[in-house]
């Protein structure tokens, strides 16, 4: 029941069971071996061991973006690399450490100068079209009756980061901001031929990713988001909405701030991480906007049983009264996260998300 069950809550159409889905968990294969019995030491059956866990677990959508620096690279053009340590083993059995460091941009006048556009160029449209329809059928092959979904990683603010990293955003952004919102406006302007190709794909459900803040909230003075970064958001996301497609919003960090902001863009649904309100999100918009979280992964972690079944009960609490409410551990069940640990989260849901 997992693809109807997610299409149910981005619906706002209340259910028994409230549905979940989880980020990372699909690649711990100490885990989906205790779940599922398949041997994931054998590199050749870990597709089949990672649907087979996702049937097991019900995961009501998979999370998933296409769009991402990749388009960047095709044409050649610049973007910062900041390095990866270890965090997971892929299914190849490779992990994804990543000592790369790259830093095109020397100065805040390479930022000024920047016009995405001509560096990374305009894909043909039809092209496009097809590629991302493909990858949504690769997907749906993958993980079987879940929700499967189109998206962009690198929307808009996370677009200014992956290119020019940290430091070089920051200090461009507050030496000339005149000349600096000028490129997000021409970033914005590049991005838009993903949203219009989605728009006109078949694909009914669009995850738009863009991390707005740190844990401590937001980067800079919200005002500037709210000239700079919400109406292009919205212009984005409009045709998507047009299309009656689902679309849903993900950022990290302490959003709580933008709730609003949000909702106004147009999301049919969010992604919090524990950070943060979900508790206020459900009290403002719980019966209208569909929202995913925000059990602590500290807690799975380093808690005891105790710890993580009130850490659900929690979530739950917040959420059962709410149609769109999907649980998830936020931000992701790494592969350190003891098995007996995630295996008790998984009891506790059980044993909570009856409405």
């Amino acid at each position: 029941m997992s693809y109807a069950s997610g299409m149910a809550a981005l619906h706002l159409q209340m259910q028994d069971m409230v549905p979940r889905t989880e980020y990372s968990a699909e690649t711990h294969w100490p885990l989906i071996k205790a779940v599922t019995g398949i041997n994931t030491s054998v590199i050749e059956l870990r597709e089949d061991a990672t649907k087979a866990f996702m049937e097991a677990w019900d995961y009501a959508f998979s999370w998933h973006t296409y769009v991402n620096r990749k388009f960047y690279e095709r044409n050649n053009g610049r973007y910062t690399r900041m390095g990866h340590a270890v965090y997971a083993e892929l299914a190849d059995g490779k992990q994804d450490f990543n000592a790369s460091i790259l830093e095109p941009f020397k100065d805040p006048e390479d930022v000024y100068t920047f016009d995405p556009i001509e560096e990374y160029g305009i894909l043909d449209r039809q092209d496009l079209i097809a590629e991302l329809e493909a990858d949504y059928k690769r997907q749906q092959q993958l993980y079987g009756d879940t929700v499967c979904m189109g998206g962009v990683y690198v929307t808009l603010f996370s677009g200014l980061i992956d290119m020019f990293g940290w430091d070089m955003l920051l200090v461009s952004m507050a030496l000339e901001p005149n000349r600096f919102n000028k490129v997000v406006d021409r970033y914005a302007q590049w991005v838009m031929q993903f949203y219009e190709a989605y728009a006109q794909s078949s694909i009914p459900v669009i995850m738009s990713h863009d991390d707005l803040c740190w844990t401590s909230g937001a980067v800079t003075n919200p005002s500037w988001y709210r000239e700079h970064i919400f109406p292009h958001l919205k212009r984005l996301w409009e045709p998507i909405l047009d299309s009656n497609k689902r679309l849903i919003f993900t950022s990290d960090g302490n959003w709580s701030e933008f709730f609003k902001d949000i909702v106004q863009c147009g999301a049919h649904a969010v992604v919090m991480e524990p950070c943060s309100d979900m508790k206020l999100f459900a009290a403002e918009y719980g019966d209208r906007i569909g929202f995913v979280g925000n059990a602590d992964t500290r807690i799975l972690l380093q808690g005891g049983k105790n710890q993580i079944f009130e850490e659900v009960k929690r979530c739950m609490d917040i959420g059962k009264r709410c149609p769109g409410y999907i649980l998830a551990v936020g931000n992701h069940i790494p592969q350190n996260t003891p098995v007996q640990h995630a295996l008790w989260y998984d009891e506790a849901y059980r044993l909570y998300g009856r409405r």
